[in-house]
C-alpha cells in the first residue's frame, strides 16, 4: 500500500497554527451509545463511538483564544459539540482504557478523537478556516460569557451562553435571536486531577466523504475535574433554550439530561503584568 499523501493546506493559511493564549473548559457527558450511534453516522460515516462501560462520550468545549498575525492579532470564542470516536477501521488496535483514565491521556495511541458535530464560532476568519483546513462543521455563533480571569475575582465559576448568529455584510459575525445552549460550572474548591491528554485528535469528514485527522497540542496540562465524585454532583449543567434548532436538537437527542461525568480546564498562564503606580513624592 502506497503513502497517503497529506491533504492540502488552503490558501492563504499556513499550518501549523499557533495560539498565543487559551481558555477552555470541556464538560464531558457518559450518555445511552444508540443515539450517538446514529448521529455520528450522519456526520463521520467512516468513524465509530467509543464505549465507556457501555456509555458513549459526548463532549462540549468552549474555547477563548488569541492568535498573533504579522497584520496584528485576532481573538476568537467557539463551542465544539463532540462525539468521541475513533476510525472504525482501527478498532483493533484501540487500549482498553475507563472514562477517567481516558481523560487523564492514558490512550497514547490518540486514535480516540473529537468527531466534531457542530462548532459555533464568532470569528469569520476562525470559521473559514476551520472549514477549509480541518472539514470541521463551523458556523457562525455569538458569546455571552463571564469566565475566570487573573484580571478578575479570585475562583473557578464558568458560564458560556452560546446565541444564533449570521455572517454580517461588514465581514464579522451578528447576533440573530435568543441563546441556543448555555453551559455552566461551579468548580470552585473541587479536586483536581493534572491531565497531560493532548495532542487530542479532531476528526473531520469532507463534502466527499473522506475522512482527516488534525491533531491539537496544548503545551501544559489541563485540570481534570472528576463530576461524580464526593461533592462535585450538580457542579456542571447544559441548558438547552432553543430545542427547535438543529444544534439544540442534537443536545437534547445525545445528552438530554445526563449530568456531565467530569469537566476540564485550562488557562494560559499571564506572560507579563502592569502593576500598580506609586507617587515620587
Amino acid at each position: 500500500m502506497s503513502p497517503l499523501p497529506l491533504p492540502p493546506v488552503a490558501a492563504p493559511y499556513q499550518l501549523p497554527f499557533h495560539y498565543g493564549a487559551l481558555h477552555t473548559i470541556g464538560l464531558d457527558h457518559l450518555v445511552d451509545p444508540e443515539p450517538v450511534r446514529a448521529v455520528l453516522a450522519e456526520h463521520h460515516p467512516a468513524l465509530t463511538a467509543a464505549e465507556f462501560d457501555g456509555r458513549a462520550l459526548v463532549s462540549l468545549n468552549y474555547q477563548l483564544y488569541f492568535a498573533q498575525y504579522p497584520s496584528g492579532g485576532g481573538i476568537t470564542q467557539e463551542i465544539e459539540v463532540n462525539i468521541v470516536a475513533h476510525p472504525a477501521a482501527a478498532a483493533d488496535r484501540l487500549p482498553q482504557v475507563s472514562y477517567a483514565q481516558y481523560a487523564q491521556g492514558y490512550d497514547q495511541t490518540k486514535l480516540l478523537g473529537i468527531a466534531r458535530v457542530h462548532v459555533l464560532c464568532d470569528n469569520p476568519l476562525a470559521i473559514d478556516a476551520g472549514r477549509a483546513l480541518y472539514a470541521e462543521p463551523k458556523y457562525p455563533g455569538c458569546f455571552q460569557v463571564s469566565v475566570p480571569s487573573p484580571n478578575g475575582p479570585a475562583g473557578d465559576v464558568w458560564d458560556i451562553d452560546c446565541h444564533a448568529a449570521d455572517l454580517a455584510p461588514d465581514g464579522g459575525v451578528r447576533r440573530r435571536g435568543d441563546a441556543l445552549f448555555s453551559l455552566a460550572a461551579d468548580l470552585d474548591g473541587l479536586p483536581f486531577a493534572t491531565a497531560d491528554s493532548t495532542p487530542v485528535t479532531g476528526y473531520g469528514t469532507e463534502p466527499g466523504g473522506r475522512t482527516l485527522a488534525g491533531p491539537m497540542n496544548v503545551h501544559h496540562p489541563y485540570r481534570w475535574f472528576d463530576l461524580a465524585g464526593p461533592g462535585a454532583r450538580g457542579r456542571a449543567r447544559l441548558t438547552v433554550h432553543d430545542g427547535g434548532g438543529e444544534v439544540g436538537r442534537d443536545l437534547v437527542r445525545l445528552i438530554g439530561d445526563t449530568p456531565a461525568a467530569g469537566a476540564w480546564t485550562f488557562q494560559s498562564p499571564p506572560v507579563a503584568a502592569h502593576h500598580r503606580p506609586y507617587y515620587l513624592a
